[in-house]
């Protein structure tokens, strides 16, 4: 695959990344409201045996993994050729190491659709906000963080480890199958950040 590097940033480019199948070819095509356009929200849960509706999204459900299969296999057969992963823990803490962790929900849950519907494109969204209590995207400034900065206010947002975070979590979600990173958090130079960290593990994947 052709690559050069952006002489400015330093970051590795691969402008063929969004041709590597043919169903992410039709869906970096150019705009029109057909089913190759759409896709999921698969929200999953961390239960067994589970689809549970959800009140405020009219036919959207939590998904365990255990059912993500079936459903993929009937996504495909309509014609949609993408899932979105929003991750719906039971408990919320000031940061979850499971977005880290490759037997966490969501790596659990790429791989399960890969192996039933491998060329339905998966989608990671890469925040942290829906893993904490704070609701904020990253990690906070407090005396007892690991990353405690004590020039900074207390509850001040922590821009730089949480890009490091974002980056290892975007490794692992890549490493279990996801074709897209979608770097849905508002953090200071996230983007750059989630490539040069998939750059440096020699991953391929799509924006």
């Amino acid at each position: 695959m052709t690559s050069f590097t952006n002489e400015r940033t330093g970051i590795t480019i691969r402008p063929r990344r969004l041709r590597r199948t043919a169903t992410l070819r039709q869906y970096g095509a150019r705009d029109h409201a057909q089913p190759v356009r759409f896709h999921l929200s698969a929200v999953r849960a961390l239960w067994s045996d589970q689809q549970r509706p959800i009140a405020s999204m009219p036919g959207q459900f939590q998904w365990s993994v255990d059912k993500l299969a079936a459903e993929a296999k009937s996504i495909a057969a309509l014609g949609i050729p993408s899932v979105i992963f929003i991750r719906h823990p039971g408990r919320k803490r000031r940061l979850r190491q499971r977005k880290l962790q490759s037997r966490g929900v969501v790596p659990q849950a790429i791989r399960a659709i890969k192996d039933a519907v491998p060329e339905l494109i998966v989608i990671s969204d890469m925040c942290f906000c829906e893993y904490t209590d704070h609701g904020h995207c990253g990690v906070i400034n407090h005396v007892h963080a690991a990353d405690y900065n004590p020039h900074l206010p207390e509850g001040y947002l922590l821009n730089d480890p949480t890009l490091r975070l974002l980056g290892e979590a975007s490794i692992v979600h890549v490493e279990a199958g996801a074709d897209i990173i979608a770097p849905s958090g508002m953090i200071d130079g996230m983007v750059g950040a989630i490539r040069t960290a998939l750059d440096g593990q020699g991953m391929i994947t799509s924006w």
